[in-house]
């Protein structure tokens, strides 16, 4: 920009004002930087050739181009009127009209800010910037464009080791990995990996490089990348030494998008070498040198923030050990350094005496009647149009006769003639908009002649208005149920379609009244209205808005509005016949007591200056001072801001006439420069320092202070410099050393007249503070607010406050007013204002003030980020304590690089300056922050959106790492001694009894022939096809409900028989080797297994793949094939044709499939023998599974398991030949698989069949076939489960409508290998019991790999019961039962009862020592049916003994158990069992292998996502898992996108406050994305290599500095 060099004092008059209108487009935000620069080059440019080569460019422009000149410390705006900062004004004009907002402007701060960050740069870590998607349409396709890796480098990795060219200096290094990162859609990015890319070597900055491939996305999508990142993107990452930066994966995995399985997946029982081989033939693993894999972007964007999270925190914590009961927070020790008040204790500052002047009025509408009789013609009120003209002016005649017309209406004309609506004290609410004065002006002296007590309100402008419910709160607790209103503001209120006003949201129902001089009746002659002397009764209401939001009424009686009036008129002392000019909002505040109330009682002429003409012309009322030799001006910071920013160099302007300038926001600590700055500009018009006139006030104490007019050429008070560290600690420190972090402070003049001040601590009883403390200034005076209306409770605390002195001790009788400013009494009893108690933000014992971290946020080039300076600040209470959030409006034209560059320069600027770390970032687009009706951000209302998740962020920036410090120290887990000790230890100390249970004893067969005919299910076949062949033993349902397919007990032998038969025939087929059934679920797949138990092979059933989808589910197809080492596939015509498809070809090799058999048309062959094996030990079948950590592991269950196991059903379900169930589960494995196949066949029930995959085209299949069939029992799964809850649960009158009925349904039993889902069972059971299903009805079984049903809640034993425990101790491993309800309790139920024949121990799962029954551990199981072992091909013995035959190591030395790797617990409980003896349950709480060990302590995620779950409407389903210690949560969005990053905070926050942990990355996906298996369960460790091999396609990718 050479043009910052032109001396613009020295160009002509209307080119400066061609700049000057610029200047104010920009600071409107009217014009983007881009097109204000391009305009002003535009003007200059004839200029610039003549003075260029006079002037030498200024240092700071002669930069590298490129990011880096956009971070350099820039001067901020100047206010001093030397003649250097005048040229900088100059070479900088954007800067000091930047769009900043205006109350904040303080150049002292905005190079300390700068100074700060500079600081900054040379630690400075490249922090990961947030993957975001783009929307569809804006991707490109693969062959236009390899966009650059997104991910900018971290610190710990070095440049390649080839790399030419001279090192960058750090911040050119920071910069351009906080510019270059792209934010391209990881799908984009995905694609990019594919190729690989050239290895180049970075360049020195000025030298060219070539620019990187065009991108097919809108210009907007990229922004280009520095030359140096876009070097970086291409250059190969190779760390030094060859050692990969530390908690990096180093093997970039493949995924399929199947569910039941990831290619990836480990065989349990495999040697790794041979996994890889066999698995990973199709994984395209990608690796340059031995590091990050160049795929993995997710991977150095976490490893970026690891880096971002090495840095200490601040406050040390100190060392203890956290006790398991306790829920201890860590609580920072005070800083010994910490400064501490020293001064004395202050004594109470009195005003100078209230003057009594004869000619003061008894009342102030006396006042009126005086002037109005006496001084008719002369001027009360000058409106304007909205050009800034003069519309009317209201003589104090007028302005007489008119209230006493609307006096005279509201008492004697509203209703009918004998009822009288008002009573002289009811409340009136006055609804006039901000550009009408004048009918303000008449309803407000109209009330208070009626003597009704007028409550000023704005104008509701739509139903949603910012805090339009609060005012609806006042106008309920002021009981106002009339409202004063003009014409033309009642047209424009917004109508229902009939007419009628719409009802606010909150308010209450109001009568409106329209007070146009024509609608106003003249009293009759002899009516006067009755005006008494001032007395404590209610004069008029004043709203006031609290910290939370809440609208209150201040009351204020007629004798404190009078009595204020006295005060302000002496101590600014009015004149008559002043002219007075108001910017002020007329109907509360100063612009209400100086402008409508002193104004009249001293016949002060008030022109009046709407916000609309402020607007348009910024200069206005400079003009009406000018032009009406105005005495007195009323104005606030941006007035003055905006006046000076309008100002041309207008000659003709004077301000000479002013004897005071009022700044209503004085006390803010930083009107300071705008005071200065407006002096600098306008002392050349005449306008004297010693007329500028601060002022503090408060809706409860009104004026508390001001400054008196001075006389010419006296000394001008003087400023603090005070340290921000020691006001944070509460005290007053004068800043010397540091002065990156000074405040400087005016003083706003003295007490008012006849009052009495002093300070007090802000917080706890109101006792004195000592005079160098910082505390909340309290006022006793006659001229102050009453209460709050109608708010007896919350006025005490306020309005009648006695001070205490150090001993506790009050100092007097008289009450104080509390006003909400924090200041304290300078020299002089001079009186400073630091800031408000509104604006307070406590956070780990420091008060920080919101306007001091709004300063800072804008000293950070906002131009380019932040629109119009639109900053909000406030805290939200997370975990124990205030965390800070800050939310920004966004220009429409800020880039994704620049606004992310600006978030984390806040978060250092706020981390250098006030030493406290920010929780939260977010910007939102612009002008979608609430609003107050003046255009400011209504703070309570955006921090309701923020934590309600409604606030829809475009950028967001979490940092709970670095701000929240009082974690729980991490346990230090405690080496366990094992020994017979030990458990006399455990027993004593920590349980009654070691926890173990069993079921009931299976008991013995006496007949011989039962035991024969029930050794082999074979047999047992046999048997029921000789003794009861037309038997039906099963029934297969469609969609439509209607039997396709049934099997007696004679044909099922006969189709067993058949496929026995061609399995025999086949050479290569022999007695013992596998066979694969690949059927889907139906009466073929249970042949298809009696036909192998017949011809002696080994059945080995798989889940066919999807037609649809084969590339991701044929996958483990082929692997459970070459796993189990299969002979031959049994499979139908159907899918043997899609085997041997095209489509099948590109997933897997399908030349080398085993043999395939079709049995759908076999001929009829029966086999020479049946197959009987020589022993009960030998495997009839194979169950192969993946369990949720995608590990597929195969078990070998024997015959003798397999009878054990249907006996032990048949037993507790009481299954005879005569009963009917109904299966709807998947047929594959585990418990499902027993039911479909097996038990029927044991039993001789029969079993109706209904698939899962039918339900999905017809919802009610499962619950109409339990109802038309009569069933007592049936199984099913939770997907069922979910499926029915979900569709069906607002169809139950539907339903009921059909005829269905559940009543006859006596046990409903959910098969999982898992934690029972108690909401999913209690709101299935809650919907359906209007169908009359039974809430006992519904229960859960358990099992697991070692052995596949150890609880199975039959028809015999108790109902199952739920307990509460704590989860604190659970992470501990203890169990502590609690009471429903109780903080921190989790509801967890009985996993059904155990089943005969079963033992359950709970162990220690390091030491392998039984354990207590109040602890957690891993259940061992040991039963006639517990698997063999696993399925292996290298027999790995240690794992085989370590999970199925494996001992305890103290206790009970003998027994072998299986380990199951389930963590729960044993409770005795009060009910009985079938034996009389108390009944023992056992509570499932979670796998051991998919625990989360953080911070010494163990979590189960199902935990952490009910919570997340729970955060906001639009999470549906939510998972997580750990990387490298960091705690990564991935949420499907099922709302808009545009919700996606309201989640961020909600999730961080839930986590935080319920799991005392801190999320590192937080995944919005889209719905469908975390993979479920068939049995409903959450693969975690499956979406985690999705994750880090960046195949999700996420919405937004938040890390968590």
């Amino acid at each position: 920009m050479a043009e910052r060099g032109v001396d613009v004092s020295a160009l002509p008059q209307e080119v400066r004002e061609q700049l000057a209108e610029l200047d104010l487009e920009l600071s409107e935000g009217d014009i983007t930087q881009k097109g204000y620069e391009k305009k002003r080059a535009k003007v200059l440019a004839p200029y610039l050739t003549q003075t260029q080569n006079l002037a030498p460019p200024p240092a700071y422009d002669a930069q590298s181009p490129g990011p880096s000149s956009a971070s350099a410390p820039e001067p901020g705006p100047s206010n001093s009127s030397s003649s250097s900062s005048r040229h900088r004004r100059t070479r900088h004009p954007h800067r000091s009209s930047g769009t900043r907002d205006e109350r904040y402007r303080s150049d002292i701060h905005t190079e300390a800010v700068q100074a700060a960050l500079a600081k900054h740069k040379e630690e400075k870590m490249a922090l990961p910037m947030p993957t975001k998607r783009r929307s569809a349409y804006v991707q490109s396709p693969v062959d236009n464009c390899t966009p650059p890796d997104s991910s900018s480098s971290s610190d710990d990795e070095a440049v390649s080791s080839e790399s030419t060219g001279p090192q960058q200096s750090p911040d050119t290094w920071i910069n351009s990995s906080l510019h270059g990162s792209s934010t391209s859609s990881s799908a984009s990015s995905t694609l990019s990996h594919g190729e690989s890319r050239p290895t180049q070597a970075p360049q020195p900055q000025s030298q060219q490089v070539p620019p990187p491939p065009t991108p097919a996305h809108p210009p907007h999508s990229h922004s280009q990348p520095s030359a140096l990142a876009e070097a970086f993107a291409q250059a190969r990452i190779d760390p030094v030494g060859g050692v990969g930066p530390p908690d990096v994966p180093s093997q970039a995995q493949a995924r399929g998008s199947r569910v039941d399985l990831p290619p990836n997946a480990v065989v349990r029982g495999m040697s790794r070498g041979q996994s890889r081989s066999s698995m990973m033939e199709t994984a395209d693993v990608r690796r340059v040198g031995r590091g990050v894999p160049v795929s993995s972007r997710v991977s150095t964007k976490i490893q970026q923030l690891l880096n971002t999270l090495k840095r200490p925190k601040r406050p040390p914590l100190s060392e203890y050990f956290m006790d398991d009961q306790e829920e201890i927070v860590e609580v920072p020790q005070a800083d010994p350094n910490t400064p501490k008040p020293e001064g004395r204790q202050i004594i109470p500052v009195k005003g100078e005496p209230l003057g009594v002047v004869s000619n003061w009025p008894p009342a102030l509408q006396a006042a009126l009647a005086r002037w109005g009789a006496t001084q008719g013609k002369s001027p009360a009120l000058t409106a304007l149009d909205i050009t800034g003209k003069p519309l009317y002016t209201l003589t104090f005649g007028k302005l007489w006769s008119r209230s006493v017309k609307l006096a005279y209406t509201l008492l004697n004309k509203l209703g009918t003639k004998n009822e009288q609506i008002l009573k002289p004290g009811d409340r009136v609410a006055l609804v006039y908009p901000n550009s009408d004065p004048g009918m303000f002006w008449v309803a407000f002296y109209g009330c208070l002649l009626a003597e009704v007590i007028p409550v000023p309100i704005e104008v509701p402008l739509s139903r949603k208005d910012a805090g339009s419910s609060q005012v609806g709160f006042l106008l309920g607790s002021c009981g106002v149920g009339l409202a004063l209103t003009s014409e033309i503001c009642l047209k424009g209120l917004p109508k229902t379609p009939t007419g009628e006003i719409l009802q606010f949201k909150g308010w209450p129902r109001l009568k409106w009244v329209v007070t146009d001089s024509k609608y106003l009746t003249k009293p009759s002659k002899d009516w006067q209205p009755h005006i008494p002397t001032a007395n404590t009764d209610t004069a008029y209401i004043e709203y006031k808005a609290s910290k939370e939001g809440t609208v209150m009424g201040v009351a204020v009686s007629k004798v404190a509005m009078l009595t204020h009036c006295q005060a302000l008129s002496q101590a600014c002392n009015y004149c008559e016949g002043e002219t007075l000019v108001n910017v002020l909002d007329f109907k509360k505040d100063m612009g209400l007591w100086h402008g409508v109330l002193t104004s009249v009682m001293n016949r002060i002429h008030t022109i009046s200056v709407p916000y609309a003409v402020m607007k348009a012309c910024p200069l206005s009322w400079v003009q009406r001072v000018h032009i009406h030799k105005a005495r007195v001006a009323l104005v606030k910071c941006r007035d003055l801001h905006w006046a000076m920013m309008a100002h041309r160099d207008q000659r003709d302007t004077s301000l000479a006439s002013l004897r005071m300038l009022i700044v209503a926001d004085g006390a803010n600590p930083w009107s300071v420069s705008s005071c200065d700055a407006f002096l600098n500009v306008f002392q050349a018009h005449g306008l004297k320092p010693e007329v500028i006139c601060p002022c503090a006030t408060s809706p409860e104490a009104m004026t508390v202070a001001i400054r008196r007019p001075g006389v010419p050429g006296a000394p001008l008070p003087a400023r603090a410099i005070l340290s921000m560290t020691g006001l944070s600690h509460g005290v007053i420190r004068v800043n010397t050393e540091d002065k990156n972090s000074a405040l400087t402070v005016q003083d706003v003049g003295h007490v008012m007249p006849g009052a009495l001040m002093c300070i007090v601590k802000p917080d706890g009883p109101p006792m004195l503070c000592k005079t160098d403390e910082i505390g909340e200034i309290v006022v006793n005076s006659r001229a102050g607010g009453n209460m709050y209306y109608g708010l007896h409770g919350v006025t005490k605390n306020t309005f009648e406050v006695i001070p205490v002195n150090a001993s506790g001790t009050p100092i007097g009788e008289i009450p104080f007013v509390r006003s909400g400013l924090l200041g304290f009494v300078g020299p002089g009893s001079l009186i400073f204002v630091v800031g408000k108690n509104e604006g307070l933000l406590l956070v780990s014992g420091r008060r920080h003030n919101a306007d001091d971290l709004v300063a800072t946020a804008l000293a950070v080039e906002p131009v380019k980020t932040v629109y119009r300076g639109r900053i909000a600040v406030f805290s939200v209470t997370v975990f124990y304590d205030e965390r800070i959030v800050i939310v920004a409006e966004q220009r429409p034209d800020a880039s994704e690089e620049d606004s992310f560059q600006w978030m984390s320069r806040v978060l250092q600027a706020i981390d250098s300056i006030h030493q406290v770390g920010l929780y939260c970032l977010a910007l939102v687009p612009a002008n979608t922050l609430p609003k107050t009706p003046l255009g400011g951000i209504h703070i309570s209302d955006t921090k309701q959106l923020f934590l309600e998740g409604a606030l829809h962020p475009c950028n967001i920036l979490m940092c709970p790492h670095t701000c929240v410090t009082n974690m729980p120290k991490p346990r230090q887990k405690q080496p366990v001694g094992v020994g017979p000790a030990s458990i006399m230890v455990g027993n004593l100390v920590a349980g009654k009894r070691i926890a173990q249970a069993a079921g009931r004893d299976l008991g013995l067969i006496e007949d011989q022939d039962l035991v024969r005919k029930h050794q082999f299910l074979t047999e047992a076949l046999q048997w029921r096809a000789q003794t009861d062949p037309d038997h039906t033993l099963y029934v297969l349902l469609n969609a439509k409900g209607v039997a396709v397919c049934t099997a007696t007990c004679v044909q099922l032998h006969k189709r067993a028989e058949k496929i026995a038969a061609a399995l025999m025939e086949r050479s290569g087929i022999n007695i013992g080797e596998n066979v694969v059934l690949l059927y889907p679920p139906g009466i073929d797949l249970i042949a298809a297994f009696y036909g192998c138990l017949y011809a002696g092979c080994i059945p080995v059933t798989v889940r066919p793949p999807h037609p649809q989808n084969l590339s991701a589910t044929l996958p483990t197809v082929r692997m459970i094939i070459d796993v189990s080492k299969a002979a031959c596939i049994l499979t139908t015509q159907v899918l043997t044709k899609i085997l041997r498809s095209k489509e099948a070809a590109a997933t897997v090799n399908i030349k080398t499939w085993p043999i395939i058999i079709d049995t759908d048309d076999l001929p009829r062959k029966r086999p020479p023998t049946i197959y009987k094996p020589p022993n009960a030990e030998m495997i009839a079948y194979l169950d192969f599974s993946v369990s949720t950590t995608g590990m597929l592991t195969g078990v070998k269950i024997s015959h003798a398991a397999v009878s054990a196991l249907c006996r032990s059903i048949k037993l507790q379900c009481e299954l005879y030949s005569s009963r009917q169930i109904t299966i709807c589960l998947d047929p594959y494995c585990g418990l499902g698989f027993v039911l479909w196949c097996l038990a029927s066949v044991y039993s001789g029930h029969q079993s109706i069949l209904i698939p899962p995959m039918e339900l999905e085209s017809s919802l009610t299949l499962w619950l109409g076939t339990l109802s038309q069939y009569r069933i007592r029992d049936t199984f099913c799964s939770y997907s069922v489960m979910e499926l029915c809850t979900k569709g069906l649960g607002g169809q139950t009158d539907m339903l009921k409508a059909r005829g269905v009925n559940l009543s006859c349904v006596r046990s409903c039993v959910v098969v999982a290998e898992e934690r029972p889902r108690l909401a999913l069972t209690h709101s299935f059971s809650k919907l359906f019991k209007d169908l009359g299903l039974s809430m006992r009805a519904v229960s859960t079984a358990f099992g697991s790999r070692v052995n596949l049903a150890i609880c199975l809640q039959g028809t015999t034993g108790p109902d199952p019961s739920t307990v509460y425990v704590d989860m604190k101790s659970l992470r501990h491993d203890r169990v502590r039962l609690v009471e429903r309800g109780a903080p921190q309790s989790l509801p967890l139920v009985e996993s059904g009862t155990i089943l005969p024949g079963v033992r359950v121990i709970i162990v220690n799962p390091e030491t392998r020592g039984p354990l207590g029954d109040s602890h957690l551990g891993e259940i061992w199981v040991n039963s006639p049916h517990n698997a063999t072992g696993y399925y292996t091909i290298y027999g790995e013995e240690n794992l085989q003994a370590d999970h199925f035959n494996t001992k305890l190591s103290f206790g009970d030395p003998q027994t072998l158990w299986a380990r199951t790797g389930y963590l729960g617990f044993v409770k005795r409980t009060e009910l009985t069992d079938s034996s009389g003896d108390r009944h023992d349950a056992l509570f499932v709480v979670g796998s051991l292998d998919e625990t989360l060990e953080l911070r010494g302590l163990r979590y189960h995620p199902i935990d952490i996502e009910t919570s997340v779950s729970r955060a906001h409407r639009s999470i549906g389903e939510s998972a997580v898992f750990t990387w490298t210690n960091l705690l990564v949560v991935v949420a499907e969005l099922c709302g808009s996108e545009q919700d996606a990053l309201d989640l961020v905070p909600l999730v961080t926050n839930v986590v935080l406050e319920e799991h005392h942990l801190i999320v590192g990355v937080v995944v919005i996906v889209d719905p469908g994305v975390i993979p479920i298996n068939s049995r409903g369960e959450k693969q975690r460790m499956h979406l985690r290599d999705s994750f880090l091999a960046d195949q999700l396609d996420p919405i937004y990718v938040a890390y968590n500095m």
